[in-house]
C-alpha cells in the first residue's frame, strides 16, 4: 500500500535516520517533503495536499510543533511524534497521534507504530468494502480512524483515575452521566451528581469511550445513553435532552447532529 508522508525535523542527521528507516521498513511508502521548522511546516501544509502521516518532532528550531495546530487544520494525516523529551507524551496524544516515538527512534518501535496504522486503516477499508479506491480514501474519517487505533490497543476507557486530597480513587466510565469542558477543564458528572476533574481533552475523550453509549452532543458536552431521560424539539432544528436526575436539562443538540443522534437513539 502506498502512503505519503511528510518528516518535520530539525535535525537533519535524525530526519535522513528516519526517512532511511521507514524506506527499509516500507519500501512503497513516498516520503513528499523532510522539513525543519514550525514557519515551514505550516506553509506547506497550506499549498501541498496533507499526507496520510506526518512524523513530527516535537521541539522544532523555531518553536513548540504544538503551535502547528494553532494556525492550521491537521485533520486528514496521522501524526507520529518523534522527541527526545517524553513528558511532552500526555500533551502529545490529547492530538490525533497514531502514535509517540521516543530519540533514539528503534527499528522495532517504528515498525510498532506503523503495522498500528496500518491495521487501523484495514479496519476502515472493511467498513466500505465493494467501493472504488477513490471512495474509500474520501470516506475516511480520522476520528474513526483514532477509535480504530483505540480498539487494537485493547478497547475502549473502562475507567479514570481521580486524585483528591491525598488520595486516589477509580471512577468506572459507567458511572459517568456526562462529560462537560468549562473555563478549559474537564469535568465528568456521575449519576449521583458528582463532579470530578479529568485531565484529558473533550476531543480526546470521544476516541477513548464506546461509541455505543456516550454521543458528543455539541462542543462542550458528552452524553452517556443510560443518562437521557427524554429530548425534544427546539427551535431551527435543534433539539434539548434532558437527564435523568434533573442533572443537567439544557444539553443542546445542533440541528446537524439532530439526526445522528435519533438514530444512535434508536440503535
Amino acid at each position: 500500500m502506498e502512503i505519503n508522508i511528510i518528516i518535520v525535523e530539525d535535525e537533519i542527521h535524525s530526519g535522513e535516520m528516519l526517512r532511511d528507516m521507514i524506506a527499509e521498513i516500507r519500501p512503497s511508502w513516498k516520503v513528499k517533503a523532510m522539513l525543519q521548522s514550525v514557519s515551514e511546516t505550516v506553509d506547506y501544509l497550506k499549498t501541498h495536499e496533507h499526507p496520510q502521516i506526518i512524523f513530527l518532532d516535537i521541539e522544532l528550531a523555531d518553536g513548540n510543533c504544538f503551535s502547528i495546530f494553532e494556525q492550521i487544520e491537521v485533520e486528514e494525516s496521522g501524526i507520529i511524534f518523534t522527541t527526545a523529551y517524553n513528558e511532552f507524551a500526555l500533551k502529545a496524544f490529547n492530538l490525533n497521534s497514531i502514535d509517540y516515538l521516543l530519540k533514539p527512534i528503534k527499528e522495532e518501535e517504528l515498525e510498532r507504530a506503523i503495522t498500528k496504522f496500518e491495521k487501523a486503516i484495514e479496519v476502515i477499508n472493511n467498513l466500505h468494502e465493494g467501493e472504488s479506491p477513490k471512495k474509500q480514501a474520501d470516506v475516511i474519517d480520522y476520528t474513526e480512524l483514532a477509535r480504530s487505533i483505540a480498539k487494537t490497543q485493547g478497547g475502549y476507557r473502562k475507567r479514570f483515575l481521580i486524585a483528591r486530597r491525598d488520595a486516589f480513587f477509580k471512577l468506572g466510565v459507567e458511572d459517568v452521566a456526562y462529560f462537560y469542558f468549562d473555563a478549559r477543564v474537564t469535568f465528568a458528572v456521575t449519576f449521583e451528581g458528582k463532579q470530578h476533574i479529568l485531565n484529558q481533552s473533550l476531543d480526546k475523550l470521544e476516541e477513548e469511550l464506546d461509541p455505543e453509549k456516550f454521543f458528543r452532543s455539541n462542543r462542550q458536552t458528552i452524553i452517556n445513553v443510560d443518562a437521557i431521560e427524554r429530548f425534544e424539539s427546539y427551535f431551527s432544528g435543534k433539539l434539548v435532552v434532558k437527564l435523568v436526575n434533573g442533572l443537567n436539562d439544557k444539553v443542546m443538540i445542533s440541528r446537524a447532529k439532530a439526526g445522528p443522534f435519533k438514530e444512535w437513539m434508536n440503535h
